[in-house]
């Protein structure tokens, strides 16, 4: 594996991180209300489901994880937790606008941090997204055959596809920390809201690419 191919797997992982999805503005929303260590546990938990995916697609047979990943049943299901978890965040009972708007202070109140359930809540999040599978899917077997199916390669490749990943979440995540000083109780409450509302958005939309064909969606966007 040459530079040229090196360069080419961090460029990967530097535009897979700023594929806008849940994960992007969950990512955005853990740094801003509770700090960088926060935001980095969760971002732990996502790169694990990554992990896990690109395992699934190498090792697993390509006819199996053709159906798995059209399967609609399980965008379906991913779909509707995903839906759930967001009316969990909109209607967290720890959002209500009145004891926001009532703390005594505009500065970001100190919450003790679960650091170990923050990244099984990125990895859970990142997991259920059946899109991600069929991503590394295809990269697998588009990257694996022109890497002459070298396993030391391979794993080196997709090593840096991770690590370009990584080392573009931590720049966001600490550039969306020095927004953290300008977060007043209105501008949390509205940040949760929104946070809630696209976590449903997505949700939706992943139910439904399970039951139209991406032929339509085509049509529809275009």
């Amino acid at each position: 594996m040459d530079i040229y191919d090196f360069k080419n797997a961090f460029l990967i992982g530097f535009f897979m991180a700023f594929m806008l999805g849940p994960v992007f503005f969950m990512l955005i929303q853990t740094s801003i209300l509770k700090g960088a260590r926060a935001a980095i546990a969760f971002d732990l938990g996502v790169i694990l489901g990554d992990i896990s995916f690109i395992l699934i697609a190498y090792y697993g047979s390509r006819s199996l994880l053709e159906k798995i990943k059209d399967d609609p049943r399980l965008f379906f299901i991913g779909g509707l937790v995903m839906i759930i978890y967001g009316l969990i965040t909109y209607f967290d009972k720890e959002n209500k606008k009145e004891s926001l708007n009532t703390a005594k202070t505009i500065e970001v109140p100190i919450i003790k941090n679960n650091y170990l359930k923050l990244f099984f809540k990125g990895y859970f999040l990142n997991f259920i997204n059946i899109g991600v599978l069929a991503f590394w899917l295809g990269t697998v077997l588009v990257i694996a055959p022109s890497l002459k199916m070298n396993q030391t390669a391979i794993f080196w490749y997709f090593a840096v596809i991770i690590l370009g990943y990584f080392v573009t979440d931590l720049g966001k995540i600490f550039l969306a920390k020095q927004l953290k000083n300008k977060m007043t109780p209105a501008v949390i409450y509205r940040i949760k809201k929104i946070m809630g509302i696209i976590l449903i958005v997505f949700g939706v939309i992943l139910m439904l690419k399970g039951f139209i064909p991406n032929e339509k969606i085509n049509d529809l966007i275009h």
